[in-house]
């Protein structure tokens, strides 16, 4: 139920308090409204609740007494969650103010009823204007899972039970781009930076893959921003899983093949020292090459496909029967399936 006023300093004193019974609406206990001075502008006060969605950004002075009772007051309301596949459920803040002690007695009441009934994992998504709600939220059990730039996730298990909630993402993915032209001659670079700068060694184009990129495109998009070649993702030839990488997370590096489609070199001066064409025994011929027994055992697989004597994976378009979303199955051969294009 909303009520509106004007608030004006000529109607009323800066700041007046009374009280008003809800018994015509919904209970017996009374609410205290409280009108506060705000520039003349028509403004809207909730009767003893606050929806998360739709909060009054006004902002009132009040005395501790005040502010004690407006926090009893939230006590019989929740904050709003949406239910998971998992027996959880989310709640996803907006980014307007809310006073931390006012959350506070929100999350309590809320973790009070999703133990009624019987929830496990509690997610809350905080844009961070709200990292203030971050304290209280630890306070009542909550802790960190992940954070992105524009927000963090905070999680609680409920239950008794062993805690059975995912950890964050576990695995960084790059990509390393064997590109190989018609004379036999493969594409690589020089960096300007990490473990590779000042060594004078040659190495494929290698990079990270964004987030909700394919490996096969951003192959192709590491190649272009490197070197300025055009290049088609044709196979992928193999890849590798190390542990404790960067930041202690695992990694997974697929080594992919790819054919040109242009070939002069415009490098990306800001990463790269420098570029070429190299002949693939000279490539596979560097001391650091031979030296390493990842990098000897991925220049061997890059032969042996040069001569025929070795298939890799290649894309294969598909979707499930979770969502109507493409995805890519990279396969050996050609494979008839007998089922749904929709099987899972």
């Amino acid at each position: 139920m909303i009520i509106k006023y004007i608030c004006r300093s000529t109607f009323l004193p800066p700041r007046t308090s009374f009280f008003i019974s809800k018994r015509h609406f919904l209970s017996c206990r009374p609410v205290k409204l409280s009108f506060c001075q705000n520039q003349g502008k028509l403004t809207k006060i909730r009767c003893g609740i606050i929806n998360l969605n739709t909060r009054s950004s006004m902002s009132c002075s009040a005395t501790p007494a005040m502010a004690k009772e407006k926090e009893m007051e939230q006590v019989d309301k929740i904050l709003a969650a949406k239910e998971d596949d998992y027996g959880g459920v989310t709640v996803e803040m907006t980014n307007e103010p809310l006073d931390p002690s006012v959350f506070a007695s929100l999350l309590r009441a809320s973790l009070s009823h999703w133990r009624q009934q019987g929830k496990k994992g509690v997610w809350i998504k905080l844009p961070i204007e709200l990292v203030m709600l971050v304290e209280p939220a630890v306070k009542e059990g909550f802790y960190y899972h992940h954070a992105e730039p524009k927000y963090l996730m905070l999680v609680s298990w409920l239950p008794g039970t062993a805690n059975t909630i995912p950890a964050n993402a576990t695995h960084r993915v790059g990509i390393g781009a064997f590109v190989v032209n018609e004379r036999n001659e493969v594409l690589v670079v020089q960096e300007k930076s990490g473990r590779f700068r000042g060594t004078g060694v040659w190495k494929f184009p290698t990079g990270v893959v964004d987030e909700g990129e394919d490996i096969s495109d951003a192959a192709v998009r590491e190649v272009k921003e490197e070197t300025g070649v055009n290049a088609k993702f044709l196979e992928l030839l193999a890849f590798r899983q190390s542990h404790k990488s960067f930041f202690d997370k695992s990694d997974l590096f697929f080594v992919c093949m790819l054919q040109p489609l242009s070939h002069d070199i415009q490098m990306q001066e800001r990463e790269i020292e420098a570029a070429q064409w190299m002949p693939f025994e000279q490539y596979a011929a560097q001391p650091f090459v031979q030296g390493h027994d990842l990098l000897r055992y991925i220049s061997d697989i890059c032969s042996a496909k040069m001569e025929g004597r070795y298939t890799g994976f290649s894309p294969v378009p598909t979707v499930t029967g979770f969502s109507a979303k493409k995805t890519y199955l990279y396969m050996h051969g050609n494979v008839r399936t007998t089922g749904s294009s929709n099987d899972p």
